[in-house]
């Protein structure tokens, strides 16, 4: 979709409004990285008019052979319906339509990754993947998760608030995926209302050293340098080589050995 197209789904662009600088990156982990086996996380992210953007954030299984797949296939899927709802319209102003809305494009990236096994003639689970899925806008974040990893927005008054919880299983490393009959009905889904600064989706390679446990609230000495960081580099190609950088250093794969993705966005003035 074009970005003229896209202005028409959201209405009449305006003027001098504030937009989401977005610094993303995705790493193997090194437990990977030693088996040859690609980075199965994912994100994609796309700013529409009006100052809103849209981002997701997926982590394929590592039991699925297919996870990396069925990763991709779920942030492209989500990103790009969101871009075709007319989301700035006053329809959208009620929390439910938001939980509407999200629900509904859950389902659709499910369903991309069931026609996408169908395709390949294999079993929907080797596509297994989670989902973070966000729109924020200067006035509010709406967030829907299926599995781990977690969504964390921060305000001018300097507050980090969790707006998800990694949904971690019994057992170590289990969760639930967006393959699963139970993901939508169990899927979180929140509407924050707000003047929102900062913006952080991050898989669950990051979430121990992003969160504190057991309470699952943001750690301030992880997110504090992120968020100073991409509200003052100017260039978005030098800030994601920095961010690669940071992910690979040892001070993070010493102390975790899992794929690892983030999602950083910072409300800027145009």
């Amino acid at each position: 979709m074009s970005n003229s197209e896209l202005e028409l789904a959201c209405g009449e662009p305006h003027r001098n409004l504030n937009y989401w600088r977005v610094v993303p990156a995705s790493v193997p982990g090194t437990s990977h990285e030693k088996r040859g086996l690609p980075c199965q996380d994912a994100h994609h992210w796309n700013r529409l008019s009006q100052g809103i953007l849209v981002a997701a954030v997926a982590d394929g299984a590592g039991s699925a052979p297919l996870g990396e797949v069925g990763a991709a296939i779920a942030v492209q899927t989500a990103v790009e319906t969101l871009g075709t709802k007319a989301i700035a319209q006053p329809e959208f102003h009620d929390d439910r339509s938001w939980e509407t809305l999200l629900s509904e494009t859950l389902q659709t990236a499910q369903s991309a990754i069931a026609q996408e096994a169908s395709t390949r003639d294999v079993a929907i689970r080797d596509l297994a993947t989670t989902l973070i899925l966000v729109v924020a806008t200067p006035e509010l974040v709406a967030v829907a998760q299926v599995g781990d990893g977690a969504a964390v927005v921060g305000d001018p008054q300097g507050n980090l608030i969790a707006l998800t919880a990694p949904d971690c299983g019994e057992y170590a490393n289990e969760t639930t995926f967006l393959i699963s009959q139970t993901a939508l009905k169990t899927a979180q889904i929140r509407v924050w209302r707000g003047e929102a600064l900062h913006l952080a989706l991050f898989s669950d390679g990051l979430q121990r050293l992003a969160l504190k446990f057991p309470e699952g609230t943001p750690h301030q000495p992880f997110f504090n340098p992120l968020f100073h960081f991409v509200t003052h580099i100017p260039d978005e190609a030098s800030a994601k080589h920095q961010l690669l950088e940071f992910l690979r250093h040892p001070r993070i794969t010493d102390r975790t050995d899992d794929d690892l993705t983030i999602l950083l966005a910072t409300l800027k003035n145009s």
